[in-house]
């Protein structure tokens, strides 16, 4: 797994940069960028973070993903979870983020 960042969207604002775990997202310029995808944990912690909805978890294969893009979007206290398959077939998982993490 890894991420995408999509540099026209990204406004710079460093959040994703500061959550990443693995300390693998750096800002160059006015963007982020990650050099070594390779390495991502899948964590999703810059997704979920990102307020221009620039990262997007790349899907693979290996998970049946197939090669979908995840992002995410907080609105009105729900995430939705937006799945964008390879041939373009939208999906949106909405969630309440003040009980998601029950246990």
């Amino acid at each position: 797994m890894s991420i995408e960042i999509t540099r026209g969207v990204c406004t710079g604002c460093g959040k994703c940069a500061a959550v990443c775990p693995g300390s693998l997202i750096k800002l160059a310029g006015d963007a982020a960028v990650i050099e070594r995808p390779e390495r991502c944990w899948g964590c999703a912690s810059c997704v979920k973070e990102c307020p221009a909805g620039a990262m997007a978890l790349y899907l693979g294969e290996d998970i049946g993903g197939l090669g979908g893009r995840m992002t995410v979007k907080c609105e009105g206290g729900l995430l939705h979870w937006r799945i964008t398959m390879p041939d373009g077939t939208p999906k949106t998982i909405a969630i309440d983020s003040r009980v998601s993490n029950r246990y």
